[in-house]
C-alpha cells in the first residue's frame, strides 16, 4: 500500500468527535475512559456493528474483558448508552446500542446551562436598572417602587431594556412617577410594543398626532413639554 492509498484508507477510517461532547463531557459527568469507549462504540456503529461485545471493546482499550463488560454496564445505568431490540423482516430479534440517550443528555446539558446563563444575564440586568431607575429619580427607590420594578420583570416579562424606555418617556413628559411608567408599560403591551425601538415609533407617532391636533398658537406654548400623556388613554 502507497502513501496515497493509506492516506485514503485513513480518510475512509475516521470517526467525528462532536466538539460539544468534547467540550462538555465532564459536565455530563464522564470521565476520560468512558468517553474513549462511547467513541469506540460510536466507531462500531459507523461500521455498520450495532452490538458491541464487552471482548471487542477490550481490544481496543486497555482494559479487561470484566472491565469492559463493567463499563457498558455503567454507561447504560448512567443513560449515556441504550441497548435496544429490533426485530428484522422475519421476524427474527436482535439488540443494538444506541447512543441517542447520550445526545439527548447532551442537549438537556447544554439547554441547563444556558437558562443558568440567562438568568445570571437577568439578575444583572435588573441591577443595572434598579441603578439607573434610582438615578433618575434622584433618591433611593422605596421597597413599594422597588417591588413593582421587580414585578414589572417577573411577572408582567417586560424586557428591563423597554422598562428604561418608559422611564425615559416619564421624563420627556414631566411625569417621573411608577403609575406613569406602569401605564406607558401597559400601553406598550396592549400594541404589541417589544422593543424600545418600537416604542419610540409608537410615542413619537403619537406626540405628532397630538400637536396637529392643536391649533398653532397652543403647540407653540406647549412645545417646551413634547411629551403624550399616557394616563388619558
Amino acid at each position: 500500500m502507497n502513501k496515497n492509498q493509506f492516506a485514503k484508507w485513513m480518510a475512509q477510517k475516521q470517526v467525528t468527535i462532536p466538539a460539544l461532547l468534547l467540550e462538555n463531557y465532564t459536565v455530563l459527568g464522564l470521565n476520560e475512559q468512558e468517553l474513549i469507549a462511547l467513541l469506540h462504540i460510536q466507531s462500531f456503529l459507523d461500521q455498520g456493528e450495532r452490538f458491541v461485545t464487552p471482548m471487542q471493546l477490550s481490544e481496543r482499550m486497555t482494559l479487561s474483558h470484566e472491565d469492559c463488560t463493567k463499563l457498558l454496564s455503567k454507561l447504560i445505568r448512567s443513560q449515556m448508552l441504550s441497548l435496544e431490540k429490533n426485530s428484522d423482516e422475519s421476524g427474527m430479534f436482535y439488540e443494538t446500542y444506541s447512543l441517542e440517550p447520550l445526545w439527548l443528555r447532551l442537549i438537556e446539558c447544554l439547554e441547563a446551562e444556558n437558562q443558568r446563563t440567562n438568568e445570571n444575564q437577568s439578575i444583572e440586568l435588573e441591577g443595572k436598572l434598579y441603578k439607573q431607575v434610582e438615578q433618575e429619580f434622584g433618591r433611593p427607590l422605596s421597597p413599594i417602587e422597588g417591588e413593582t420594578l421587580s414585578m414589572w420583570i417577573d411577572q408582567d416579562k417586560h424586557q428591563p431594556e423597554l422598562i428604561f424606555a418608559a422611564l425615559k418617556e416619564a421624563v420627556i413628559s414631566g411625569k417621573l412617577n411608577f403609575r406613569y411608567i406602569d401605564r406607558i408599560l401597559f400601553e406598550w403591551k396592549k400594541n404589541g410594543i417589544r422593543t424600545p425601538e418600537q416604542a419610540r415609533t409608537h410615542s413619537e407617532k403619537f406626540r405628532n398626532h397630538t400637536q396637529t391636533r392643536k391649533p398653532a398658537k397652543e403647540v407653540v406654548q406647549t412645545n417646551s413639554v413634547p411629551g403624550f400623556n399616557w394616563l388619558e388613554q
